[in-house]
């Protein structure tokens, strides 16, 4: 796909902030009529811009208010190693994010876990499903800004 047009980004800006919009109310905003609007909502989704809609849950009051960041030195850099991590990763449901990174960890994890007890049998099932150089762990003492929504130039064309 193209660069965004200004009206695909105002479009992705609204969505991003209420996915629950109504397709006459997002067209409004951006100055389209309906069924204009609804075709790029679906070229967008087509495209992969829009992954998916979703609701945003408070993790407290699911009773996963422990948020914390891991990170993880690999013993090697093998084919071998990165998929038994990919697939322990993404068999434990409590990790919520797993970013490759450059510097001096070589993955970083978001965790939501219920408490510290909840946090230990996570990290020994990780550490159990594949092997680990090293893990530093950081607990999150207060969330103090949280966003999903990605900063779009939704004036300038």
């Amino acid at each position: 796909m193209e660069e965004l047009d200004l009206i695909d980004r105002k479009i992705v800006a609204a969505l991003m902030q209420d996915a629950t919009l109504p397709i006459a109310q997002i067209a409004d905003r951006v100055g389209l009529s309906q069924t204009p609007c609804w075709k790029r909502i679906q070229k967008l989704e087509s495209a992969g811009v829009l992954m998916r809609r979703v609701a945003l849950a408070d993790p407290v009051r699911l009773g996963l208010g422990l948020t914390v960041f891991v990170g993880i030195e690999a013993p090697d850099h093998s084919a071998e190693w990165r998929e038994a991590f990919g697939q322990a990763v993404q068999s434990i449901p409590q990790i919520m994010e797993v970013y490759r990174m450059a510097g001096e960890m070589d993955y970083l994890l978001r965790v939501a876990a219920r408490d510290m007890t909840d946090f230990d049998t996570l990290y020994r099932q990780l550490t159990d499903a594949v092997p680990i150089k090293n893990v530093t762990s950081h607990f999150a003492m207060e969330r103090i800004k949280f966003t999903t929504a990605y900063p779009l130039d939704t004036r300038n064309r």
